[in-house]
């Protein structure tokens, strides 16, 4: 079992020599392939290529790590109630999530003690077909969420397919099932159905609906270009020698992978967003970790066979929904996406890493100072920044 690690000389640099986190760069899978059809969604989970290993010590970065990282608490939740949204059936989702908050010392979080519900789309028991692709997506959202905020309780609703009604459909019972966060880690082009979608779907004031900003580099994916949710970016995460114990640069590694970013061509700029060179929504808000060559530890047993090394903007999008549940509940009526942009002084600014592609103005694409597309304002600095005031 690991116990909770402390940023020290020794921990850096078994941090920085250890398997999982070698800085050569490994090979992954998208776990969901591309849709084939339009207004279907992919998740965006990656699995890093040979990293079965016996155990999460040498998968990737633990609940432990993840909160040095962020400068978050250990015990974080307590009352909240956080919806993870994924199409198709993980029907071990309950005995994998177990035996990841298990191995990590997390409270047990189960159906008997009331902590996990599993519903279908409609809120009821009569749940899809298991699909194992989207089962790595479910299983690393559902470690996310207990990694960042363990107190919390689970709430995962299934959706009947990947089709984009079907998961807005779900969204809708998570927020009518009474979850005040909600984590979508799928995604797709956006097209001239995004505003019936996003009114449709994801207006729900006074709730956090965190979105993954995509894995394809440069361009909006829906519905992170919705104005009515979180877009979530990704980062690469490594520890080093400074004061913060972390090093943190724009998950940007090539021209058609990395974090999603851009400017929406459908959906209208929110007030709250003042950046001067897109018209209409630009993404992302915020940033967490998502490179796969940082990635994070992911037990799976169907679809898999153990612990994994797990990565995407599929990662960061649970781990700032689960942030924003520890720093308590959104007014009613209020738009939670716009708490950072009142506090970017509490976060911490993303403002290097490789440029994949020319863009203009680039900082659409390419991480600088201040916001920019790949890391928006930058990543968790404790919860200040998630609060309404």
């Amino acid at each position: 079992m690991r116990r909770p690690l402390a940023l020290t000389a020794a921990l850096l640099t078994a941090l920085a020599t250890a398997p999982a986190h070698a800085h050569a760069a490994p090979r992954w899978v998208h776990t969901c392939t591309a849709p084939a059809r339009a207004d279907t969604a992919s998740c965006d989970a990656l699995r890093v290529v040979g990293t079965a290993a016996a155990d999460a010590d040498t998968a990737g970065y633990g609940p432990a790590e993840l909160r040095a990282a962020y400068g978050l608490p250990a015990d974080g939740g307590e009352g909240a109630t956080i919806a993870v949204v994924d199409a198709y059936d993980h029907p071990r989702a309950e005995a994998d999530l177990d035996v990841y908050r298990r191995h990590f010392g997390l409270p047990a979080c189960t159906t008997d003690n009331g902590c996990f519900r599993k519903t279908d789309q409609r809120g009821g028991t009569r749940l899809p077909r298991g699909n194992t692709a989207w089962a790595g997506e479910t299983a690393l959202d559902l470690a996310m969420v207990s990694a960042i905020a363990p107190r919390a309780r689970i709430l995962l609703v299934e959706a009947d397919s990947a089709a984009v009604g079907n998961l807005g459909a779900a969204v809708n019972t998570a927020v009518a099932l009474g979850a005040q966060y909600v984590s979508i880690s799928w995604g797709t082009t956006e097209n001239a159905n995004a505003a019936a979608y996003d009114s449709r779907y994801f207006d729900h004031p006074g709730t956090v609906i965190a979105a993954a900003s995509g894995d394809s580099g440069y361009g909006v994916n829906f519905p992170a270009s919705s104005p009515h949710v979180v877009a979530v970016g990704g980062t690469t995460l490594r520890p080093d020698g400074s004061a913060r114990g972390w090093d943190e640069t724009a998950w940007t590694p090539g021209t058609d992978q990395g974090a999603g970013s851009g400017c929406s061509g459908r959906l209208p700029k929110p007030a709250w967003q003042d950046d001067p060179g897109c018209d209409h929504r630009t993404v992302a808000d915020v940033a967490a970790v998502a490179d796969p060559a940082t990635g994070v530890a992911v037990y799976q047993t169907y679809g898999g066979n153990g612990w994994y090394t797990y990565g995407g903007t599929s990662a960061a999008a649970p781990v700032i929904a689960a942030t924003y549940a520890l720093a308590g509940p959104p007014p009613p009526g209020s738009d939670p996406a716009s708490f950072p942009y009142r506090h970017p002084a509490a976060l911490h600014d993303v403002t290097t890493g490789p440029a994949p592609t020319a863009c203009t103005p680039a900082y659409l694409c390419t991480a600088g100072p201040g916001y920019d597309g790949p890391t928006g304002l930058g990543s968790p600095n404790g919860v200040d920044a998630f609060r309404a005031s």
